[in-house]
């Protein structure tokens, strides 16, 4: 088996990390083709390397940063009417990175400083720069779509923990389209499979030809929508999630919510 194999099972992942980092899946799958050339190129030696993961997403960050990850940002708060472009000048670039890598890749705050090249101290204190940041400004109504109601209950919660109102849960495509249709939300977040056996995919689809809303697909195998071979999601939670994991996701979506959407 060829060392370059041992990538493989992280791809998936890197693509999701990669364009919830940039808002757009054009964007992020240049910078994983960049990265895998980089890695033909010899510039990640997988021979000696004993965190392959670790490894990988350092020589995706050294990458990122040496373009768009490197701009000067100011540091005021996130206007809600801004366009993403300004969002991303407003909110400390290290600070999205850190709660990404830790929330969403769920790697350890060791293994965040290893990949950033910063102490432990110096990964937590941009944790609560980005939180800060991003919930004290970009509050919203939330459309649920999710048909086991326990799980729509924990979403429901820490929506509202983070300041927004939800303003529906729908257990079928066509309560999802008529509640968006009547409340106009500026958040989906969406389960793939639903209770009647239709499909979130398909209730997005309709709803965003006559709405520009960010739409976070939850499912229990992620790594289906992450093939490369179709237009995919931006922002995927997988099932079973940590509340961490929907906070960041959440402010993420939020932070590019000006930008066309993506369908599926």
């Amino acid at each position: 088996m060829k060392r370059t194999q041992a990538l493989v099972p992280h791809l998936p992942f890197l693509r999701r990390y990669a364009r919830a980092l940039t808002g757009s899946q054009r964007s992020g799958d240049a910078y994983v083709r960049a990265t895998l050339e980089a890695v033909l190129g010899g510039q990640l030696d997988l021979e000696a390397s004993s965190m392959v993961r670790v490894d990988l997403y350092r020589l995706f960050h050294a990458i990122w940063t040496s373009s768009a990850g490197a701009e000067p940002r100011s540091q005021d708060l996130i206007d809600q009417s801004a366009s993403p472009d300004e969002r991303l000048q407003a909110l400390p670039p290290l600070s999205r990175v850190a709660l990404l890598l830790t929330a969403v890749e769920r790697f350890s705050i060791n293994e965040v400083g290893e990949i950033l090249g910063l102490d432990d101290s110096e990964v937590e204190a941009q944790l609560d720069e980005a939180q800060k940041q991003i919930e004290a400004s970009l509050a919203t109504k939330v459309l649920i779509v999710e048909d086991e109601m326990v799980i729509a209950l924990d979403l429901k919660g820490l929506v509202e923990q983070l300041g927004h109102e939800v303003v529906g849960i729908a257990a079928t495509h066509a309560e999802a389209v008529k509640l968006a249709r009547k409340h106009e939300p500026g958040l989906i977040l969406a389960d793939v499979q639903l209770a009647d056996g239709s499909s979130g995919i398909d209730a997005v689809q309709e709803i965003l030809p006559s709405a520009n809303v960010p739409v976070i697909f939850i499912t229990a195998f992620p790594e289906r929508l992450l093939t490369g071979e179709r237009a995919e999601p931006a922002y995927l939670i997988a099932k079973p999630f940590l509340p961490e994991t929907v906070v960041a996701t959440i402010s993420q979506a939020l932070f590019f919510h000006n930008e066309p959407a993506e369908t599926v």
